[in-house]
């Protein structure tokens, strides 16, 4: 595993980070304080912090891996491990049922640990501020990274809370104590988008470290927000609206990414889950992983890892996130190679004989199927931790091998040195298809979708068995002009992006931004608990189960400044 060029380990030889009493008090404390750094080289450090800590979750407070919030949460997957008490807390997110009155370790962790990035932020903004361009010429570029850092973080917390606080470098103490998380909805996302906008002001469109935002990273992320914001909500949730004018900035900002030329789709959707083809030509902008780095256990991701098979010698914990029967029926096609919209989850599909999007080999540890791309060890149905509650599939996009040399474990638990990809180029086509798709430019989408199903196409290689066979039929085929009506590209532009990031954590959030969550999600589940029995209880409430609860630790801790979510 090669060591990053830009190491964001170098940031624990400058500072040792506790965290403090309370949240909205954080500041990165150690050795060193914000008052000591004077220099050029030590504010730079400070920037490093920053980008180290969006990388800094926790496998019970995940702030980059959407596993248990977008994919369990959805139709992708089951919770996975040893029966429904293990990590219940899961359990209940599962079934949309995390409504007592502490709202559970993970709820809490995860808001903690985003505002500890987004106070990093901050710290450093200060910092920056005090130096002039003639001392620090990278001023402007450091001020946009950090901003764009910090904005990243905010969109998170929207996405998984909506109704959050936003404050910036100059709050003081008394001064974040009184910011409510009461703004509009549209009010927190031009907030949000101010920061992203600096950072397309100010960065360069190349940077000469590897794991820097750039210009582009930061059009890409803007794009994404402003979709996000398109889809405009009431108070309960419901899409009331799709805001056109939104839609035609996400078209403007994509554009400028694709025309760029700076990004591309890899040859193989594999190389997206690989370490030896990370930093590639689809990444846009990745949270940077290290091993070897002269450290004893490198800069790890822990944060999926619960989820490698629990039966398997090499591993042997903890079978968490489980891929679900709709998951994998979902990925069925028909005799022209287009999927089965309105059939697919007739039955348990027969892999035998069906043909499927081979994009279900890249995602989904099957028995007797090549696991994470080693035909010599296929996977095996002896894997599997519960396959009485869950059934016998297995994750596997991001998990690694064994042998990688950016494998790692700890323990019982397993860590990677794979990059994490916040933004990939497939997320920008489809990004700008699915907006002209809502402008009644459906014509235009047509072939953005196509190109990432040609590639999912030709994405077989890694797929052979030893004997050089595949273990599926594989046949996925593009879509003509024929019958492209906006309602079937809008079908269609959803599906693709089903399969595309499937059990990568996305799915979630794209039912609620689409204003689908409820009955799609009742509709899975009043089939699913016919085959997975413990789902009997589970139920989507809409106006509630789109977005989580606010921590009441935080709502106590402000004297009722901040405003439970509806419905909790």
């Amino acid at each position: 595993m090669k060591k990053k060029i830009f190491s964001l380990i170098l940031v624990t030889g400058l500072l040792t980070l506790n965290a403090c009493k309370d949240t909205l008090e954080y500041t990165p404390t150690g050795v060193l304080s914000s008052s000591d750094l004077t220099s050029p080289t030590a504010i730079d450090g400070l920037v490093t912090s920053a980008y180290a800590a969006i990388g800094n979750g926790d496998m019970i407070g995940p702030i980059y891996s959407n596993w248990v919030y977008g994919s369990v949460r959805s139709d992708d997957a089951y919770k996975g491990g040893g029966g429904t008490g293990d990590v219940g807390e899961i359990d209940a997110l599962e079934h949309y049922n995390l409504v007592t009155p502490t709202m559970g370790s993970f709820v809490t962790r995860t808001w903690q640990n985003l505002f500890k990035s987004i106070s990093r932020c901050n710290v450093a903004l200060r910092a920056v501020n005090t130096l002039s361009e003639t001392s620090f010429p990278n001023k402007k570029i450091r001020l946009a990274e950090l901003r764009f850092l910090r904005a990243h973080s905010y969109f998170t917390m929207k996405l998984l809370y909506k109704n959050i606080p936003i404050f910036d470098e100059t709050a003081t103490e008394a001064d974040i104590l009184k910011v409510s998380n009461t703004l509009s909805n549209d009010e927190s996302w031009n907030k949000i988008a101010a920061d992203f906008q600096f950072a397309v002001d100010n960065l360069p469109v190349n940077q000469a470290e590897i794991g820097r935002a750039n210009k582009v990273a930061a059009q890409a992320y803007l794009a994404k927000l402003k979709l996000y914001q398109a889809y405009e909500q009431d108070g309960n949730h419901k899409v009331t609206t799709i805001n056109k004018t939104r839609l035609q900035e996400v078209v403007n900002l994509t554009q400028a990414v694709i025309s760029s030329g700076k990004y591309s789709l890899s040859n193989d959707i594999a190389e997206n889950f690989v370490p030896e083809t990370e930093n590639g030509p689809e990444s846009i902008f990745a949270i940077q992983f290290t091993i070897n780095d002269g450290t004893t256990a490198g800069r790890l991701s822990f944060e999926d890892g619960l989820n490698y098979p629990h039966g398997a010698p090499q591993y042997g914990c903890c079978g968490f996130h489980a891929p679900s029967q709709n998951l994998v029926n979902a990925h069925t096609t028909d005799e022209n190679g287009l999927p089965k919209f309105d059939t697919f989850n007739t039955g348990n599909v027969d892999l035998s004989t069906a043909t499927v999007d081979p994009r279900l080999d890249h995602t989904v540890g099957i028995d007797g199927h090549p696991y994470k791309y080693d035909n010599t060890k296929p996977f095996s149905n002896s894997w599997v931790r519960d396959a009485g509650v869950y059934g016998n599939f297995h994750s596997m996009r991001f998990q690694q091998l064994a042998t990688s040399g950016s494998y790692f474990k700890l323990g019982p638990f397993m860590g990677t040195a794979k990059n994490y990809d916040i933004l990939r180029y497939d997320d920008i086509l489809l990004i700008q298809a699915e907006a002209y798709i809502e402008l009644g430019q459906q014509d235009r989408a047509l072939a953005l979708i196509n190109q990432v199903r040609k590639r999912a196409s030709e994405s077989t290689g890694r797929l052979k068995k030893v004997d050089g066979t595949f273990a599926s039929k594989y046949n996925v085929k593009q879509y003509s002009t024929t019958g492209w009506t906006q309602d079937f590209a809008r079908k269609a532009l959803q599906w693709e992006r089903r399969l595309e990031f499937a059990t990568e954590g996305s799915r979630f959030f794209d039912l609620v931004r689409w204003g689908i969550a409820e009955p799609t999600l009742n509709a899975y589940i009043n089939v699913e608990k016919a085959k997975r029995t413990y789902l009997a209880t589970a139920k989507f409430t809409a106006g509630r189960d789109e977005y989580l609860p606010i921590p009441q630790a935080e709502i106590t801790f402000t004297n009722g400044l901040y405003k439970q979510n509806p419905g909790y």
